[in-house]
């Protein structure tokens, strides 16, 4: 299964890179994985390589890229974390988007592609794979605990391609008056569905000190199987 750091064309002769790992037996599917804010470290490339092996083209592209190039940090870390949480406070998210996108079309263009792409999206990753739900040529998207979606629930409306947001009920980023938020909003459109994890925080799905494996699993489940549905 090979996988290497690709150039993505981002315009006016500029290039930013991204994470692509090619499945040995393709399905035909692709997938922008969209980084937490610790940028495409070593478990954001663990996903693309999973998604792989499941028969996905799957490409994370570097967000970070204008700031600094192929930020790598351990959340673990305590002055990686501030340096994580600095880079994601002043990153634009509609270039990051269409940075993302940039990167769907590099996936399209892979051999044994069928040109059906979904994002998929962490933390900061999730609210911009909320975002890419709303975008021509996006055919699914899934959030874990995405960031401050219900700062933007008047664009709710907008979604098109089906989007399933992975909640975690004890996420202190997203409080229970947000999440009710996010619910009403989500009510008022048939293309967003939502699983609400009970017992689990922010980070739930991450290997580490947050992950719980039940939740994790449960929710990988669910992933899967929206991506089957919309992707081959």
């Amino acid at each position: 299964m090979p996988s290497s750091f690709i150039p993505v064309p981002a315009g006016r002769d500029e290039r930013f890179d991204a994470y692509l790992a090619t499945p040995d037996s393709p399905n035909g599917g692709s997938i922008v994985v969209l980084q937490e804010i610790f940028g495409v470290n070593g478990y954001i490339r663990s996903v693309c390589d999973a998604f792989a092996a499941e028969g996905y083209f799957a490409i994370a592209p570097d967000l970070f890229w204008r700031q600094e190039r192929l930020v790598a940090l351990d959340p673990a870390v305590p002055d990686q974390m501030q340096r994580a949480l600095a880079l994601s406070q002043s990153l634009d998210h509609g270039q990051a988007v269409a940075d993302a996108l940039a990167a769907a079309a590099v996936a399209r263009e892979q051999p044994g592609a069928n040109g059906k792409v979904a994002a998929v999206g962490f933390c900061l990753g999730g609210k911009l794979a909320y975002l890419m739900a709303m975008e021509p040529g996006i055919d699914a998207g899934v959030a874990y605990y995405g960031v401050a979606i219900q700062a933007s629930l008047a664009d709710m409306g907008k979604v098109t391609a089906p989007l399933l947001l992975h909640i975690a009920a004890d996420d202190h980023l997203c409080p229970p008056d947000a999440q009710a938020a996010i619910a009403a909003a989500a009510a008022e459109n048939p293309k967003v569905e939502i699983i609400t994890h009970d017992g689990v925080g922010h980070g739930f799905a991450r290997r580490g000190p947050t992950y719980d494996a039940v939740a994790a699993e449960r929710a990988d489940a669910a992933t899967a199987q929206r991506l089957r549905a919309s992707l081959t």
